[in-house]
């Protein structure tokens, strides 16, 4: 997680500020004659001409409105973020990336934007993974921007040399791993590296048959890695793992990064973001290929993390203006030309299935978005269950149970 500038309580006194100087006005205010618009970097350098349709139909719709667009990068758009709300200054629109949504929606830092949501294109087909990062207790405050997903990169000179195709169900990938193994043995050679603790893969294993790890019922959290939905897919994992990793049973996801151990010549294949590919190495690039990891039913994508950004309102902005801007940088027109750049686009209705990347995103999962859930990550509550269970340490079951009730605890805390 990056570091933010104030505590919670801070956060919450900053937002609190600005939504009394938004209160105060008269609702009778003439309009502003121009909004900002906080973007990150990605789209200045990728796709200026994106933004610059976007700004043309917006002041085509609202004339005498400019736009001013800000750049911003990753590691200090939080930190800015949260002196403008303590300023009151604050950004029109704002883009975050998925996972930085949760703490400023609980904050209340955002606008509620559910009202809107009908009014956006696409918005009954947004990437359900996605969508569900701009959702807090049941309102909607961020808007899909686009997407980024997980695949298996792997060596097609060696699957071709054991006679293999790309595997279209999990069953199939598992008796591959077999069989790569067979024809290579090397110390260490993974057929399919996967890092022990790697809870972003063992998740998708669980969404996969249907489980989950956390709901809200009557406004309070309840663990579901107990359910035997998320015990089916947690099996699955370890048999899975078992079979096809030589990675350590208590190795997380970045220790050696997979890419690394790939480019040793160390794995046939890698589980996950697809920018993984560029850096498998030199001697590797020409015979890399990627598929989308496959769903234990044949013929469908394993659900994935999918990372990516969304658009909000913040507390104090423009709300008509910043939903009118979003509007026109989220329309299907605008989707598709970001797309043509060779994004994700936010609606599984603009999917081309020759598309790996589009493919994996077609199903997708995103963890509780409950303002404590950093405290689950940071307490490695789904690592330590991973490793639990792979080492022998306790079973599935016994592992799931306690993972499962120490998240609703952490989860329903005060603080």
């Amino acid at each position: 997680m990056k570091r933010r500038r104030f505590a919670a309580a801070g956060l919450v006194a900053a937002v609190a500020a600005v939504a009394a100087i938004a209160a105060g006005t008269t609702s009778g205010a003439v309009k502003a004659k121009s909004i900002t618009v906080w973007l990150q970097v990605d789209a200045q350098s990728s796709w200026p001409d994106v933004v610059d349709a976007a700004n043309a139909a917006f002041k085509a719709a609202h004339p005498g409105v400019d736009v001013n667009v800000q750049y911003q990068t990753w590691p200090t758009h939080l930190q800015k973020f949260d002196a403008t709300l303590a300023g009151g200054n604050v950004p029109d629109v704002i883009e975050m990336g998925n996972t930085e949504m949760t703490k400023y929606m609980a904050a209340g830092a955002f606008q509620d934007l559910t009202a809107d949501k009908s009014t956006f294109d696409n918005s009954s087909t947004w990437l359900a993974g996605l969508a569900a990062s701009g959702r807090y207790g049941g309102k909607t405050y961020g808007v899909p921007y686009y997407a980024g997903s997980r695949v298996v990169t792997y060596r097609k000179d060696l699957f071709t040399k054991a006679k293999l195709k790309v595997p279209t169900s999990l069953a199939d990938f598992q008796a591959d791993a077999a069989k790569l193994v067979a024809q290579n043995t090397a110390k260490g050679f993974s057929p399919v590296y996967i890092a022990g603790e790697d809870w972003y893969v063992a998740m998708s294993f669980v969404f996969d048959y249907g489980g989950g790890i956390a709901t809200q019922v009557s406004g309070k959290w309840k663990g579901l890695l107990d359910t035997p939905k998320s015990i089916a897919g947690l099996t699955a994992f370890k048999n899975f793992f078992s079979a096809a990793s030589r990675a350590s049973k208590t190795t997380i996801e970045t220790q050696p990064n997979p890419y690394d151990v790939y480019a040793q010549g160390l794995a046939a294949s890698i589980v996950g973001p697809a920018w993984f590919s560029c850096c498998v190495g030199k001697k590797y690039t020409p015979v890399t290929g990627q598929f989308v990891m496959p769903s234990h039913e044949a013929g469908k994508a394993m659900p994935g993390f999918l990372g990516g950004s969304d658009l909000a309102v913040p507390v104090g902005a423009d709300h008509d203006l910043g939903v009118a801007w979003i509007k026109a940088f989220t329309s299907t027109e605008a989707e598709k030309a970001l797309e043509a750049k060779g994004n994700i686009p936010n609606t599984t209705s603009l999917f081309n299935p020759s598309k790996i990347n589009e493919r994996a995103a077609a199903r997708s999962w995103f963890v509780p978005t409950a303002k404590n859930w950093v405290n689950v990550e940071n307490e490695n509550i789904l690592r330590n269950m991973l490793a639990e269970f792979l080492t022998g340490k306790l079973t599935v079951r016994q592992a799931a149970a306690a993972a499962s009730d120490n998240v609703a605890s952490i989860l329903n805390a005060s603080s």
